[in-house]
């Protein structure tokens, strides 16, 4: 599929054929095209918790408000990312640079983020949107239908999938083959409401109205 038409046809579908069984390969290349995913100092602090058990997935729909698709998608992610990943051997996001390249980022990786736990967070948060983005839109282009999720209890599916205390919790994604079109998209903003030319207007500027 074209990548403009996957940008253009991808939808946040609510219903799943429950008996489809995604082929390990298909899950496989999925999430092999997820980590393609551009993240700060090439940190990769992207971790996919892919739950198959049906028991954890009744339990995750229990604190999802009963989102019918968290159990019938063929696949479930919790994205999830390490907020600590960038001092965790960072030799390793850098091991196939030349190496004069890779010293002087690695050597940059720590005084960038010390001390900075705001940035830490954000960078991670960063990481997670441009992954589920781009398993939204491989998922598309492989014909699969998918949904992310915000509305759940954080804490029960932090609790439910032992989520470690240095990792925070992103959206849930659920993937598979939908029996329901989406809804008509509601309305998109207009280009000349979210495009700004260099700069805002004056009157905008500090939060003045």
């Amino acid at each position: 599929m074209d990548t403009f038409e996957a940008i253009y046809s991808r939808r946040a579908v609510k219903h799943y054929d429950p008996k489809h069984v995604m082929p390990e390969e298909d899950q496989r290349r999925l999430l092999a095209a997820a980590i393609q995913s551009p993240t700060s100092f090439n940190i990769q602090h992207w971790r996919f918790v892919v739950v198959s058990d049906k028991e954890l997935r009744r339990g995750i729909r229990a604190a999802g408000n009963d989102q019918a698709q968290i159990t019938d998608a063929s696949l479930l992610i919790v994205i999830t990312a390490d907020i600590l990943a960038w001092k965790k051997d960072p030799q390793r996001y850098w091991r196939d640079a030349p190496p004069e390249v890779a010293k002087v980022l690695v050597d940059w990786m720590g005084p960038f983020h010390e001390g900075r736990e705001w940035l830490q967070r954000d960078e991670a948060l960063r990481s997670i949107g441009i992954a589920a983005q781009t398993i939204m839109l491989a998922a598309k282009a492989m014909g699969y239908d998918s949904c992310p999720m915000i509305g759940f209890d954080q804490d029960k599916v932090a609790e439910l999938i032992n989520l470690p205390a240095d990792h925070v919790l992103g959206p849930l994604i659920a993937v598979g083959r939908g029996t329901k079109p989406a809804w008509p998209k509601p309305g998109q903003l207009p280009l000349e409401e979210v495009v700004i030319h260099d700069r805002f207007s004056q009157g905008r500027a500090h939060g003045k109205r």
